[in-house]
Formats: C-alpha cells, structure tokens, sequence
C-alpha cells in the first residue's frame, strides 16, 4: 500500500542531488578554467547487485521490482573550455589536456585549469589563495616582476628576452581518478609532464559550463521536484483516507 512513498521521497532525493550539483555549477560560471560537474543516480538494486555475490560479483536477483533510485557518483566533465584574452601578463590558459601544478602552504601538491596568477611577497609565481606555482620539475618559479613575456611551450621570458623558466603543465593517464577537494583543486597520483597542451599567455580558460544549459536542467528538476512533493502529499492524504475508511468498515 505505501510502496509509492519509496519512489516518491528518493525522486526528491535524487532532484535535489541534481539542483545542489547545477547550484554549484552556476555559481561558478566565472570561476577560470572550472569543470562542470554532473550527479548520477542509478536504481538501488543496482547498488545491490554490486555487493552482493562471490569475489567476482556475480550478483543474485533478490527481486524484481526497485522502488527507490541512489546515489551512484558526481562526474567532472573535463572538457575544453573557451580560452578568452585578458592582456594580463600573469594569466594563463591551457589549450588541450594537462593541469597546472600548485604547492600549498604544506608543501602538498595540486592541480588546477585555473591561470589567474600573481606575485606572492616573494615574488614567486602563485596562484593567490592556493600557493605557488611550479614548474616541470615540481619547482617554484621567481619572478620578481610581472614584466614577462610567455610562449605556447609554457617558457616565460623577461621583456628583454632572457628566460626566467617554464611553467609546468601535468597530465594523468585516467582523469577519472583525480579527486576534487573542497577548495575547488584536484589531487591524484601518476602526474606526468604533458607532452600537447600549449599554454597561452595573456589568456584564460572560461567554465566549460552553459549558462543556459544549466538555467534550463534547474528548472526541469525544481519543476521535478515540486511535481513529486506535490504528488506525495496527495498519496499520504488518500492512504490517510483509505486507513480510516478500512477502519470504519471493520
């Protein structure tokens, strides 16, 4: 009798999930070289089935019916964003697949799209609020002035054409596995120099997110939303219905 409150309250659940997640892509439309993220749900005997069985997960049918959908993961979509010219001499873009690396106050390493760069106190090239910048071979890279010049090789130059040294951009063989922390970085093991992106001075990569896109999913899945609380009020006000009636024929 109250099987529909299952697929009721976990399509709430799942749209929810879907808004907090498009949230967060909107609210970082401008955010430099941002990754959009998409939720995924999938049905819970799904989830059943893949911890259930021997070693090889052979899963056992343990019904026919699935009232209720799961969580099943947050995807980043890593592709290419716009590069858009900023005339910054600090800023850059990475054309193709590879991050940039920064060291954190810690000393732990992270990656990012983001070139909004700057000069620390130092005059070290950093990534402000993040730390500094480094170079192919897990380097800091000093500066002391903005007055640079960079290529696509990721060589940067003082204006009278000495170089300085070379920023590094790093690539992993599955971005899959790459970990997004709460500070809008990636973590991950097996980072390698990247061998095709270019690197482009002056410029920075946009969110590879649709404004419109997304304004769209929003209101699919808020409209989703109120359709299914809507419809679980109705059902709890007919089960409270047929409970009484049930009883008065009793």
């Amino acid at each position: 009798m109250f099987k529909g409150f299952y697929n009721l309250t976990s399509a709430m659940v799942t749209h929810q999930q879907n808004l907090n997640v498009i949230g967060n892509n909107m609210v970082n439309i401008s955010t430099a070289g941002y990754k959009q993220e998409r939720y995924v749900a999938t049905t819970f005997d799904d989830v059943v089935y893949s911890r259930v069985g021997n070693i090889y997960n052979s899963g056992t049918e343990i019904g026919r019916q699935s009232y209720i959908r799961a969580a099943s993961d947050t995807y980043t979509d890593y592709t290419q964003g716009a590069l858009e010219p900023t005339g910054l001499p600090l800023d850059f873009g990475i054309y193709g697949d590879g991050f940039f690396a920064v060291q954190g106050p810690d000393g732990d390493v992270s990656y990012t799209r983001m070139g909004n760069c700057s000069l620390d106190d130092e005059g070290y090239l950093c990534l402000p609020g993040y730390g500094r910048m480094l170079d192919p071979d897990g380097n800091t890279i000093y500066l002391g002035t903005d007055k640079i010049t960079g290529d696509y090789q990721g060589l940067i130059y003082y204006e009278d054409g000495r170089l300085i040294g070379r920023l590094g951009v790093f690539s992993f063989e599955d971005n899959g596995t790459l970990e997004h922390t709460a500070m809008g970085l990636f973590t991950g093991e097996g980072a390698q120099p990247a061998q095709d992106a270019q690197i482009w001075n002056g410029y920075l990569e946009r969110s590879n997110s649709d404004m419109v896109k997304q304004m769209t999913e929003m209101i699919t899945y808020q409209r989703a939303f109120q359709s299914a609380a809507s419809i679980s009020k109705m059902y709890d006000q007919v089960m409270g219905r047929a409970a009484s009636e049930v009883g008065r024929m009793s």
